[in-house]
């Protein structure tokens, strides 16, 4: 393939709160930010709680080894640096995992309040880490506690999310039965059961929606978006079209904040071609405890562990989750 300056492919993994940035054609260097580590001091750090000393083994957070064939990438989606309500805290967390040789594809939902330690003196809830650690080092504690190896990762602001649908046309899903949420966004926000098509600010509010419902429901909705999202660019064919995908990317850009290599163009080149044999059946999943996490009695505070106190089981989980289902 004859590759010119505005055929370079960039592979950026799309994700919008749920969401996506999915593999965008036709675009110049260094025209998404490159984030170093940007931490907070120690003291603004979170004290490990007196009974976490009784549910955490610090033991198991050690970083797994890279893998060649996997690629696995965190997504983080937060309301904004200008929201003065907890603007970098993560209300969406996913990991996106694909087997290169079999083209298997996982997305899994991991809930913020999931309790786990940030270093060998300190421990909070997991939506706290970037805004505590940085990019870098947020990176690497998902590595420990998923125990697979996370090479990349990218966060997103509800801004990008409401304008990358926008600048879609909307999305359609279809919903088994109505939704309602009647007091978050100062109305009643409402969609009926079967096909709706969604503006960007209501794919958001359907999305971020959570008095009416759980986290979990709210991380199953943000998964149906980016379903949404990933077929109305597949319609729209925008890979084939550089100048519409470069327009595209740069109404979007300066929500986005990844620690790709931008400047690589050999392997934006091939992450774009593996995206490209990414199988339509994608396994999604949300930790809950229905099935890893439990909720521990302890009064005025709401957090997740993993069930039996050890982070085995969630490690050997997302380790599995690019395996074929069982029947």
């Amino acid at each position: 393939m004859h590759l010119t300056k505005k055929t370079i492919f960039l592979a950026i993994l799309a994700v919008i709160v749920g969401g996506v940035l999915w593999w965008v054609k036709g675009f110049f260097n260094k025209e998404i930010d490159v984030i170093g580590n940007n931490t907070k001091t120690e003291d603004e750090k979170a004290l490990i709680f007196p009974f976490a000393k009784d549910k955490l083994n610090l033991s198991e957070y050690v970083l797994p080894k890279e893998e060649k064939d996997r690629l696995d990438i965190l997504i983080l989606g937060l309301r904004g640096k200008d929201d003065p309500d907890g603007g970098l805290l993560t209300d969406t967390i996913m990991l996106f995992s694909y087997d290169r040789q079999t083209k298997r594809s996982s997305l899994v939902s991991i809930p913020r309040d999931l309790y786990v330690y940030f270093d060998d003196k300190h421990a909070n809830k997991i939506n706290v880490a970037y805004e505590t650690l940085g990019l870098k080092k947020t990176r690497q504690l998902f590595s420990k506690v998923t125990g697979v190896y996370i090479d990349n990762a990218v966060v997103f602001d509800f801004a990008a999310f409401k304008q990358i649908i926008d600048g879609l046309g909307g999305i359609d899903v279809t919903l088994d039965k109505p939704f309602y949420e009647k007091s978050q966004w100062g109305y009643e926000f409402s969609l009926p059961a079967g096909e709706n098509h969604l503006n960007g600010e209501q794919a958001l509010y359907y999305a971020r929606s959570r008095y009416s419902s759980s986290d979990f429901d709210r991380a199953r909705r943000q998964q149906q978006i980016i379903s949404a999202i990933k077929t109305k660019v597949g319609q729209m064919d925008l890979l084939s079209n550089p100048l519409d995908a470069l327009s595209f990317l740069n109404t979007v850009r300066n929500h986005i904040t990844t620690d790709f290599n931008l400047t690589d163009t050999g392997t934006l080149i091939n992450l774009a071609k593996d995206f490209e044999n990414v199988s339509g059946s994608m396994r999604r999943e949300v930790l809950s405890p229905d099935n890893l996490l439990y909720h521990p009695d302890i009064p005025e505070i709401y957090i997740l562990l993993p069930k039996n106190d050890t982070l085995k089981t969630i490690q050997d989980y997302f380790k599995g989750t690019l395996t074929p289902a069982k029947p």
